[in-house]
């Protein structure tokens, strides 16, 4: 979308809108009223692997040195502690798998939170965090960032117990949401970052994303 650019900045937070056919080609399936649930659990799965690609530039990492069947040499591995993956549920659950594949040795954590449809604030009904995130990095599976809310008040509690960097990965964004996302963390010294297939054009009345795939969660799992 115009005026979201391949990295936009506005400090402390960062949006990357990945520019990659293969993400625009996977997005446009996921987008059509006509994909069924297990053809969007797939591709779902396969569009978060090459938005983790993005978000896991700034992975932390060590020296270490290992043997080649010929030679020793120098190389890098992931540095302790190790990054917490957070999926919110129920959604955030259809990205994990996709997610782990990059990073097979992260922990993962799992938060349950839900948006109240009338006022369109968020609810936590469950976590499974550790309660201390000292030094920890963070990276948050959130399907849509809508009206930001649900978003901003899961990495809000990360923040709480002490995490210092936070990615957040979305299938889609809408305006609105980032900048909800803007003003709740202006101030806010621990990096902030939103990676995200596609920045869309605005929200209904209704808060959803236009023109949007609909309800990731029903379209992952059907309507329970």
């Amino acid at each position: 979308m115009e005026g979201y650019p391949v990295w936009a900045t506005v400090s402390p937070m960062q949006t990357l809108a990945v520019d990659h056919p293969l993400v625009a080609h996977k997005l446009t399936t996921l987008r059509d009223v006509r994909t069924d649930s297990p053809t969007f659990r797939r591709l779902a799965d396969e569009l978060v692997t090459l938005l983790a690609y993005e978000a896991t530039r700034d992975v932390r990492v060590v020296e270490a040195t290992v043997e080649t069947p010929l030679a020793p040499t120098q190389g890098v591995q992931l540095a302790s502690p190790k990054p917490l993956v957070v999926p919110i549920l129920r959604a955030g659950l259809g990205m994990l798998d996709g997610m782990t594949r990059l990073l097979p040795t992260a922990e993962v954590g799992f938060l349950g939170m839900i948006r109240d449809e009338g006022t369109l604030q968020a609810q936590t009904y469950a976590t499974r965090l550790p309660d201390d995130l000292s030094g920890r990095q963070c990276y948050v599976l959130d399907p849509m960032l809508a009206t930001g809310g649900t978003l901003a008040a899961a990495i809000q509690l990360l923040l709480d117990r002490g995490a210092n960097d936070v990615t957040a990965l979305c299938l889609l964004a809408a305006p609105e949401g980032l900048k909800y996302m803007e003003q709740a963390f202006e101030g806010t010294e621990v990096p902030i970052r939103v990676v995200t297939a596609a920045v869309d054009s605005h929200l209904n009345d209704l808060g959803f994303i236009m023109p949007g795939l609909g309800d990731a969660g029903d379209r992952l799992y059907g309507v329970v």
